[in-house]
Parts: C-alpha cells; sequence; structure tokens
C-alpha cells in the first residue's frame, strides 16, 4: 500500500512511499528487517507535527499506531511503559487514570510520544527539562531487526543517542517514563508591558514552576503566563465553558484565522491589529490538571522557527529581534514565544549542557517568512543558538558539530547501529551527513 504523505503545516510531503503498519515489536522488527536487507530507507512517522523533514519518508513509511498503549503501570514507582506511537493526549488521559502526570510538557498534545521525544519536544520551566529527560528506558528497533533495551545501565551509550536522535537510529518501539504523582496548577494569565517582563525575566523564571510569554511584535504587551503547583487541599476551579471557548477557541483560533488573512491583504494594518489584539486580552487564573493547563489548541497553520539559546543572552536576543522588526517594515501578525529549560546531559538535546531559553518566531502560512527567518537566524547565530530539530532552520552538519560537543560521539554510535543509514533521508543527510 502506498500513498501520499503530507506534515501538519503543509512544508513536508512524500509520494507514492511503502507503508508499514506493524502491530507488535515482532512484527516491526520483522519489517524493518526485511525493508534493510532490500536497500529500503525507512522513516518512522508519528502524526507529522514537525515543520521540517526530520519525519519525511523517501520510500518506506512506519507508522506505529499498532503500538500505541500503555503496557504497564507501577504507581509506587512512578515507572511507565507505553508504546512508541501513543499520542500525547491519549497518554495524558491513561496517565490521569492511574492519577500519575508528566512532570513537564509542551503546549500542544497532537504529537506522539516518539515523535515528541525524537525532536527535543519541551515546555517551560527554568528547573524542569524537555519531554526527553523523563525517559528511564527506551527499545530501538535497528536495521538488523535487533531490538536494542536501552537505559542508563544498558546500552547506555545508545541510550545518550536514542533520547534525542531525530530518528536517525532506528524506530523506537516503546518508552519507560519516570513520572510523578497527578497534580494541579494554578494558571495565572495577564498582559503586563514588555519593558517589565525583560527587566524582570530571571526573577519571572525563576519565581515559577513554569513560565513563559508570548510578545505582540509592533506592540510594547506580552502576555505572561505563570504555572505552579497548588498546596495540597486545594480544589480544581477549572476554566468555564462559555470563557475557555471565548478565550481559547473564539480569540485564540477563530478570530485569529480572521486577522490573520486581513493581514494577508492590508499588511499595513498589522500594527493596528496587534495593538487591538493586545488591548483584548484580559487576565485570568484557574486551578486545573496539569496536563490541562499545559496543553492549548492551536489551528491556526503557521510556519515556525525555534532556537535554543544560552538563558543569560536571551533578553539581548529579544532586544535585537525587535530592533530588527521596527527597522525591517515587515508586518508580522504572529506573537514571538519565550520559554526557559533546566540544563541537560542528553547529547543532542538544546538544552545539553547549558540552562536555556527559546525564542519561538511564527508567521502564518499564506505569509512569506523567509526573510524573517533569516534575519532570526542571523542574531541567534551570534549566540550559539541551537535550533529545534523539528522547526524551520538552513544549518547542516558542520554547523551542528560546533554547537554540540557530543556530536561526534552521537554519530559513532549512529555507524555502529546504522552502517547502510537506512533510516536516513534527505534531512538527517543534512543535519549529520552521509
Amino acid at each position: 500500500m502506498s500513498q501520499v504523505w503530507r506534515n501538519w503545516s503543509g512544508t513536508e510531503t512524500a509520494q507514492g512511499v511503502e507503508i508499514l503498519q506493524p502491530g507488535s515489536v515482532d512484527e516491526l522488527a520483522s519489517a524493518v528487517k526485511t525493508a534493510a536487507e532490500q536497500g529500503k530507507k525507512l522513516k518512522a512517522v508519528g502524526a507529522g507535527h514537525s515543520f521540517t523533514g526530520c519525519a519525511a519518508p523517501e520510500q518506506v513509511m512506519v507508522r506505529l499506531d499498532g503500538l500505541s498503549s500503555i503496557t504497564s503501570a507501577d504507581k509506587d514507582s512512578g515507572r511507565v511503559t507505553v508504546g512508541a506511537g501513543t499520542g500525547l493526549r491519549k497518554l495524558n488521559a491513561g496517565l490521569a487514570a492511574f492519577d500519575l502526570a508528566m512532570a513537564n510538557l509542551g503546549d500542544i498534545d497532537k504529537q506522539t510520544i516518539a515523535g515528541a521525544i525524537s525532536t527535543g519536544t519541551h515546555g517551560t520551566g527554568a528547573k524542569l527539562g524537555g519531554i526527553a529527560t523523563q525517559i528511564a528506558a527506551l527499545d530501538l528497533v535497528t536495521a538488523d531487526g535487533s531490538v536494542l533495551h536501552c537505559s542508563p545501565e544498558e546500552n547506555a551509550d545508545v541510550f545518550n543517542a536514542a533520547r534525542v536522535s531525530v530518528g536517525a537510529l532506528g524506530v523506537i518501539s516503546s518508552i519507560t517514563l519516570q513520572t510523578v504523582p497527578a497534580y494541579l496548577l494554578r494558571a495565572q494569565e495577564m498582559p503586563l508591558p514588555l519593558a517589565d517582563v525583560l527587566d524582570g525575566f530571571d526573577e519571572l523564571a525563576d519565581g515559577n514552576d513554569h513560565f513563559e510569554f508570548y510578545w505582540f511584535p509592533h506592540t510594547d504587551v506580552a502576555l505572561t503566563k505563570r504555572n505552579n503547583r497548588v498546596a495540597e487541599g486545594v480544589p480544581a476551579s477549572p476554566v468555564g465553558a462559555v470563557r475557555g471557548w471565548i478565550d481559547d477557541e473564539l480569540l485564540s483560533n477563530r478570530v485569529f484565522e480572521l486577522t490573520n488573512r486581513l493581514a494577508m491583504r492590508r499588511p499595513a494594518l498589522v500594527p493596528r491589529i496587534n495593538r487591538l489584539a493586545t488591548r483584548a486580552l484580559s487576565a485570568r487564573e484557574y486551578v486545573d490538571a496539569s496536563y490541562k493547563v499545559f496543553v492549548s489548541e492551536r489551528n491556526v497553520l503557521f510556519r515556525e522557527s525555534e532556537y535554543a539559546v544560552p538563558r543569560e543572552h536571551v533578553v539581548e536576543v529579544l532586544r535585537r529581534l525587535r530592533d530588527w522588526i521596527d527597522a525591517s517594515g515587515h508586518h508580522l501578525p504572529f506573537p514571538i514565544e519565550v520559554r526557559v529549560a533546566a540544563a541537560d546531559d542528553i547529547w543532542l538535546s538544546t538544552a545539553s549542557g547549558r540552562d536555556t531559553a527559546y525564542i519561538a518566531i511564527h508567521q502564518y502560512h499564506r505569509l512569506p517568512h523567509d526573510i524573517y527567518f533569516q534575519a532570526f537566524e542571523r542574531i541567534v547565530a551570534e549566540y550559539q543558538g541551537r535550533p529545534h530539530w523539528g522547526k524551520m532552520h538552513t544549518l547542516g552538519a558542520e554547523d551542528f558539530r560546533a554547537l554540540y560537543p557530543h556530536y561526534d560521539d552521537f554519530l559513532a554510535v549512529r555507524d555502529r547501529v546504522d552502517p547502510q543509514r537506512a533510516f536516513s533521508n534527505p534531512y538527517t543527510r543534512t543535519i549529520f551527513g552521509s
């Protein structure tokens, strides 16, 4: 069976690819071995939520829908093993049924767990890492049909490489997560002057469990989001159904889609539109299950580039980006998102070895983005910016060798587990070489 594959944003497509849909790990291992022996290139595809070609298949697409459930859960230890094709939305609901939760999440739950870790998906929290830091072990199916169990104690070098691997080592079949007891978060959202947010950035980042903000170009306003664990005994008080629909569906999706279409037709109106949008922002506070607070519904199509910079440079980078926008004459309707993460020890994690801040820029999918994204890349390049593996960038292998101390260690593992490059595609050949 073959078909046309297209990612969520429409930036990547593949035609005439063969589809493998194994229903078990044994079927997966056998199918991978057979395809590799035939010299075919394979790519595991999750939800297709990356903007880059990291999951674009050349010949064979491996779908892991048949490996998409929680297979074991130990409430005492918090260790939960899941099939690699499990969607984050399904995973969060399943963990809640066991009274467990992820310690940190991103703000979208449409990805699969394997896709999310493979591209370095993260949330925000000065003392917390991305989703891959919550992995206790994983199983990797390699080109010869072997299933490697990888953990800090077993195949440790493969574990270091496979937690963020961009799918270049094999097909992850299962993941064991270190979860935490389910918890509630108090969400506090409010607009603040951008100057105040930048001047007090360290206090805001360090003073909250999870902090992020969105800045609307052509304005002096940022929407801040502070999420903090509540004291024991504090009950949930979720957003009301009407307020939630107005804020999260009507304003954030339907009206935002219309304002972007207006921006496409009348670019000169964008500064006025953004100023009106900031005036429409209102403070709100609520308490709900952690995963419900973390996740937002986003249905407006866009293009995105995100770079990780050493946290101490983030304010300077933002000020330089604002200066470029002001001087450029470009009109940008999408807000810029800023988050933080603690340093980790994963070889290809964007936070590897350094406390990190993330700056994500966006553009409506029907508006040109090249000049804006290129200017952003020139700025962050001066601060050793590392791009998100699943978001748009123009870097290649030699750039990454300079950015990641363990880059060559990763390539050495790749040489060993996939010497024939069965899991390569144009994107991996760009970022890792041939």
